[in-house]
């Protein structure tokens, strides 16, 4: 198979790990392996035949939960001066527009032709687009699929009569083209970014595999899922293509996941925690949209023997439905399960790699329950997945076989994963932010609306399952305006408030690396400052899992640099 072939076969799958987990020789000797690329910070992707997974994973020191990519959904549906960005960009002594920063977007792509991302002369602003949906002969050197188009091929394409038959790279969904309005677009008027003399790098990803889609239970009709792999090749890009021209740069994270353990252990989390702390590089994720979702619930056992029930209302759709149920490593838990018309799955014992298959006899239903321990650090997970849900309440019974600290916590997918009328009868809206933005060393960016300097309802709130304070600050992220390739509109959500975080980054990367004020500051560093100049409110206690540190104020930022 050629490498075209082996990033479109529909039966290659990918498999994420760090590599100190396997020895380099298997890496490079096992036959079965069709190519490898290697990630900064010590993590591999490798390709294989759906047919040889078992044969590759078999001397690897980790659970396949933990090697097979997430799938990631949009966590997004005047703000530039509720956030202090538009007073720094008037201070005459500052001078910061993000001249010699980048600003990377891994999204839905960019409209390039759109005029706020071009210059007065017509040029584009755009460094590159890696589109990862044209399969072509001209892939980013190193990134063996997609199409790379340089800023070149874009002033040639605009100067053409019709630019999209040069360049044929679309954003026909229009989330990433809004966001990088938001933090580097140049106009018009009132839609200036928080930093418009900033360069954008951008990727398109293409859509989940149908294995990864298979295997979180993705409804078909779900277009804007996007497979972990393919997110962490594009953050990787972005990352080369700054290095390469000696150039910091913010990176704005705007999708999601409930997949896993909320506690940023995951390969994906871990492996952006350490991107965070390239100097030079700062990453800012929305918290995501969850609070009032629903997805969320979790309780306390507090001896062995103890039983506590999890119930589920499910939508009218016989959808598929994943479930897992998190707890420590010091405990142990069973589950059993009822359905809506009270058929008993009995109590399956909790044995690590166990998986039980159970069909209903009197519904369509068929339910699977996988355990997995130790993961993640230490972590249990049983894995429990409806095929064929029957609507009406399904009834989770845990049982507390070991018990030392009690805690369990159970997600639903995330908002367009799952069926709006599935939710917890109980649901719980703290512990809710998403995967990767739970994640340490990431700036974790909550919404709130600048009109009224209220919480938006569905801003996805704290702490991580380890109990970190998230998200870090929160951002406008209610009725935000900005550019979609159609025009002018407004968008609702966290990806709304990380956008414009990193506008935010931007303008302090230029101030510390471009300007030499910081020439060591990285996502850590720009996290304290932002954090020193939010504003707080006295009647409110910070650090909160709901406001963080407070609202994003960059002028206060730069006020708390001053000496006293």
């Amino acid at each position: 198979m050629s490498l075209q072939d082996i990033f479109y076969d529909p039966s290659i799958i990918a498999l994420v790990l760090e590599r100190e987990s396997v020895s380099e020789s298997y890496l490079e000797n096992n036959p079965y392996i069709q190519f490898r690329k290697d990630l900064a910070s010590g993590y591999s992707i490798i390709y294989v035949k759906e047919t040889d997974v078992d044969k590759v994973i078999t001397n690897i020191d980790n659970y396949v939960t933990n090697l097979y990519p997430l799938v990631l959904g949009l966590i997004g549906t005047s703000e530039l001066s509720a956030a202090g960005i538009s007073q720094v960009q008037q201070q005459p002594f500052l001078n910061l527009r993000g001249s010699g920063v980048l600003l990377g977007f891994i999204d839905t792509g960019i409209d390039y032709t759109q005029s706020a991302f071009r210059y007065e002369n017509g040029d584009s602003k755009i460094v590159s687009i890696w589109d990862q949906t044209i399969r072509s002969d001209n892939p980013p050197a190193d990134y063996p699929y997609g199409t790379e188009y340089s800023n070149q091929e874009l002033n040639q394409a605009l100067k053409s009569p019709n630019p999209l038959e040069a360049v044929p790279h679309k954003d026909t969904v229009g989330h990433g083209t809004f966001l990088a309005s938001l933090a580097g677009g140049r106009g018009p008027g009132e839609y200036i970014g928080a930093a418009p003399d900033a360069e954008i790098i951008a990727v398109k990803l293409r859509n989940a595999r149908p294995f990864d889609r298979e295997y979180f239970q993705i409804p078909s009709a779900q277009e804007n899922a996007f497979s972990s792999d393919d997110f962490m090749m594009g953050i990787q890009y972005i990352v080369d293509k700054a290095t390469s021209l000696r150039r910091p740069v913010a990176i704005c994270i705007s999708l999601g996941t409930n997949s896993g353990a909320h506690d940023g252990l995951l390969p994906l989390a871990r492996y952006i925690s350490r991107v965070s702390s390239i100097i030079g590089v700062t990453v800012c994720a929305g918290a995501g949209n969850e609070a009032q979702a629903g997805h969320h619930t979790h309780g306390i056992l507090t001896k062995a023997g103890e039983t506590q029930e999890i119930e589920i209302k499910v939508g009218n759709t016989f959808e598929d439905i994943n479930i897992p149920v998190w707890n420590s490593a010091s405990d142990r838990i069973s589950v059993s399960i009822k359905s809506p018309t009270g058929e008993q799955i009995a109590r399956m014992p909790a044995r690590s790699g166990a998986n039980y298959t159970n069909k209903l006899i009197l519904e369509r239903a068929t339910v699977t329950v996988r355990y997995l321990f130790p993961i993640e650090r230490g972590a249990q997970v049983s894995r429990i997945t409806i095929f064929s849900a029957t609507p009406g309440v399904w009834t989770i019974t845990v049982h507390a076989d070991v018990v030392l600290e009690g805690a369990y916590h159970a997600w639903l997918p995330i908002t367009g994963f799952v069926d709006p009328a599935t939710v917890f009868l109980r649901p719980t809206p703290n512990f809710t932010i998403v995967t990767p933005a739970n994640a340490d060393g990431i700036i974790t960016c909550g919404a709130y609306n600048s009109r009224d300097k209220s919480l938006a309802a569905f801003s996805s709130q704290g702490p991580t399952r380890l109990s970190a304070i998230k998200p870090d600050l929160v951002a406008p992220g209610v009725d935000v305006s900005g550019i979609y390739p159609g025009g002018p509109g407004t968008m609702n959500g966290t990806s709304a408030a990380a956008a414009i975080t990193t506008g935010a980054c931007a303008l302090l990367l230029q101030w510390g690396i471009v300007e030499k004020n910081d020439i060591s500051i990285d996502s850590y560093r720009i996290r304290n400052y932002l954090v020193a100049g939010c504003e707080r409110d006295p009647s409110v206690e910070y650090p909160n899992n709901q406001w963080g540190y407070g609202r994003l104020n960059l002028l206060n930022t730069f006020r708390s640099l001053r000496p006293y």
